[in-house]
């Protein structure tokens, strides 16, 4: 791309711009490829000298630029060359990557943001980075899109930072995959007030935190589910007056013991699974439980966790695992176990 012929104070921008798109400690810039480019792609022409200086004014300024300094003989003696630039990124390729993987696994972000942050994210490494990230351009478009995530979370942020409750109406998806809103019996959509604590991402989902004002327990509320949010002027529910954080919100626990993040009561559950399940476990309760007991096969295990959710969670392992106690639970689980055998019995 070729720019209009600019003025020699922009001289110093115009290499900060090259290190930025060229350069890594993969490759590196020598003053004659900064030269070049600088005449290629911004029509401006520099001597060595003059790139040479304003290169150690933005080390200067608080840029980290790497260099390398070869010694060499001149004609009063020995000098040092200096050559090899590159910009030293905040982030590494890897951990770009790890970032872009996130979002491009994450099931709560709508098609078109998802690859507008993608590409923000790209513009944080250099031209060869982003030669690698092609396949994201064909993201599949399997949800339907709430536009408005981004500002819920905004306004979100400023709520749970100042301490004050909000307003919104909840959506969901219909038999035709179309998002609708929820409404009242008169039609007319319904907004409720909410006094949030925290968002969380578990699960490839992004999870509000909080309670709905007219009750007195707990809740969870997908932050893709919000619509038409508003910032109150009232102050949220202190956190005490809630059911299940009268002792406020310990976030690790609380997340290893609500997996699927639904409401209830937190109950000591002990169960039976193979050894060769301790990575799942892990994976979805963290360190958290405990082995009472092992044999040659199997292992014993307590785990303090939602009642819903670890009800739930023994139905998708059920060829594996086995709910011991509470009683409440393997009861609960052996109803559901005969409603699927007659569901498909023929």
């Amino acid at each position: 791309m070729m720019y209009m012929l600019q003025p020699k104070k922009l001289l110093i921008l115009n290499i900060l711009d090259i290190l930025k798109r060229y350069s890594d400690q993969e490759h590196r810039l020598s003053q004659k490829d900064i030269e070049e480019i600088l005449e290629k792609d911004y029509s401006m022409k520099a001597d060595r000298k003059a790139i040479k200086r304003n290169l150690m004014n933005l080390i200067d300024y608080g840029y980290e630029i790497g260099f390398t300094e070869i010694p060499r003989a001149g004609k009063t003696g020995e000098e040092t060359i200096c050559t090899d630039w590159y910009l030293e990124r905040d982030l590494t390729d890897a951990e770009l990557r790890l970032l872009i993987d996130s979002v491009l696994f994450s099931k709560h972000l709508p098609y078109n943001q998802c690859k507008q942050l993608i590409e923000k994210l790209e513009g944080l490494s250099n031209r060869y980075f982003s030669s690698k990230m092609r396949h994201v351009r064909n993201l599949p478009e399997n949800t339907p899109a709430n536009p408005q995530i981004f500002y819920s979370i905004e306004v979100l942020d400023e709520a749970i930072e100042k301490h004050l409750q909000v307003a919104f109406a909840l959506n969901e998806i219909d038999h035709n995959k179309k998002r609708i809103v929820r409404t009242d019996s008169q039609g007319q959509v319904r907004y409720f007030t909410f006094n949030p604590y925290q968002m969380v991402a578990t699960n490839g989902r992004y999870y509000l935190i909080g309670n709905f004002d007219a009750y007195d327990n707990l809740a969870y509320v997908r932050l893709d589910h919000i619509s038409d949010i508003s910032l109150l002027e009232t102050r949220a529910k202190p956190m005490k007056k809630v059911a299940g954080l009268e002792n406020g919100l310990d976030l690790p626990e609380h997340m290893a013991e609500h997996i699927y993040m639904l409401y209830g009561n937190t109950v000591r559950v002990h169960f039976k699974a193979p050894k060769t399940l301790a990575d799942q476990i892990v994976d979805w309760f963290g360190y958290s439980f405990t082995v009472l007991s092992e044999d040659e096969e199997n292992i014993a295990v307590q785990v303090d966790v939602n009642e819903r959710a670890m009800r739930f969670w023994a139905l998708q392992y059920g060829t594996f695992v086995e709910v011991l106690e509470p009683k409440s639970l393997r009861d609960d689980i052996i109803k559901s176990v005969r409603k699927m055998m007659s569901n498909y019995s023929v």
